[in-house]
């Protein structure tokens, strides 16, 4: 008998690829450029750290006592929602969560029995699988169009079953960087009702949207959340922030969706993030939220580092996809081989990550969260690799 657990191993075997890359790519050894993972680079931005350090101290006596969802935090988040996304949220609307991460896992144990389908885009992030994995639930990868990576409302058609139960749509995506239209949304919308009643149990969309914020160039954003009423939002400040280390998020449920389903959602969700583990977010990062929303990464730093790497990856015959959104770039590996490609530009300390991490050997990611002084010291090498 072995001594883990049977979903353990499904987890392990789903998450392999990943734990593999990092054993072999991630070795710390002097100067390198790592565009692999998004950590930051360089210090943390200066408001988070006083709106930690003010939340730390203590107004009460019970400051630190056990906590759910902290008044203040879904109230402020309630109130960003509703002027972000032209909806009428409310703070029951919104539970607190450590980071997106454990929001999509909630979403997945309140919505999910075993065996029920969930669909998610391929390429797509890759810790969706051994979320379901562990669970016993069933991932169901779907294609993007090959050439827009827009969502593929056919695929979806096809692959939806009569146990399916989620369709996660990731706006703005990771690794694209594509950001999916009203009417895109409007239309995925309207297949989904139909495909709800035809086979006679809802379809709910999680939207994952941790990079909302995180746009360029005056690119626009709908949320499916406008346009379908059954529709949850996971978010995480650590990407706004650049502070994946400060677990915090939320999972938010659309004010459209008809009043009985909301109730039912909403308590199921204390006794599932219970059953998580307690799953709800530090008290300091949570009295730190009404600060923490005014704050935001550099953009326009970003899109620098973003232009300056297009430019110079396209004059090298790089086909790169310009990101409408996130922290990424994705494109093409020089010889179809991403593995190879990575471990060449690993000679050379510079690490990106192959796409096999998306189940697309032919694509590999770039991270723009690497600093300015990365960037250069990158491109001789990106340059030699492109021949």
């Amino acid at each position: 008998m072995p001594i883990v657990s049977e979903g353990a191993r499904r987890a392990g075997e789903a998450i392999r690829v990943v734990s593999e890359f990092a054993e072999q790519f991630l070795e710390e050894d002097g100067q390198r450029a790592d565009f692999t993972f998004g950590n930051p680079h360089e210090r943390p931005l200066a408001g988070l750290v006083d709106a930690i350090k003010t939340a730390a101290e203590p107004h009460t006596n019970d400051w630190f006592a056990y906590k759910t969802s902290v008044e203040s935090a879904t109230e402020t988040v309630a109130a960003a929602l509703s002027a972000e996304l032209r909806l009428p949220f409310k703070a029951a609307d919104v539970t607190m969560t450590q980071g997106a991460f454990k929001a999509i896992a909630l979403a997945f144990d309140v919505l999910l029995n075993p065996g029920d389908e969930v669909i998610h885009p391929k390429p797509g992030w890759f810790a969706y699988s051994p979320i379901l994995a562990h669970r016993g639930y069933v991932s169901v990868h779907t294609p993007l169009d090959p050439q827009t990576y827009d969502l593929d409302l056919d695929a979806i058609e096809r692959a939806i079953t009569p146990r399916t139960r989620i369709v996660v749509v990731n706006t703005p995506h990771n690794p694209t960087g594509r950001i999916y239209s009203r009417a895109r949304l409007k239309e995925l919308a309207a297949l989904l009702d139909k495909a709800s009643e035809r086979i006679g149990a809802r379809i709910f969309i999680l939207s994952d949207e941790p990079y909302r914020r995180i746009r360029f160039d005056g690119v626009g954003f709908t949320s499916p959340a406008e346009v379908y009423p059954w529709t949850l939002i996971d978010y995480s400040y650590g990407k706004i922030l650049l502070s994946p280390g400060q677990r915090i998020g939320y999972l938010a449920l659309s004010p459209l969706m008809p009043e009985a389903d909301r109730e039912a959602l909403r308590a199921a969700i204390f006794p599932t993030q219970t059953a998580l583990g307690w799953g709800f977010p530090d008290a300091t990062m949570q009295y730190a939220i009404p600060e923490l929303e005014k704050l935001s990464l550099d953009i326009p730093a970003l899109t620098a580092k973003r232009d300056r790497l297009v430019g110079s990856l396209r004059q090298w015959g790089y086909r790169i996809t310009e990101p409408e959104g996130t922290f990424y770039l994705w494109g093409d590996a020089p010889g179809g081989d991403s593995l190879a490609f990575a471990r060449r530009l690993a000679e050379k300390n510079v690490f990106v990550m192959p796409g096999t991490l998306f189940d697309c050997p032919a694509q590999f990611r770039i991270c723009l969260t690497a600093t300015a002084e990365m960037v250069e010291f990158a491109l001789p090498a990106l340059r030699d690799a492109a021949f």
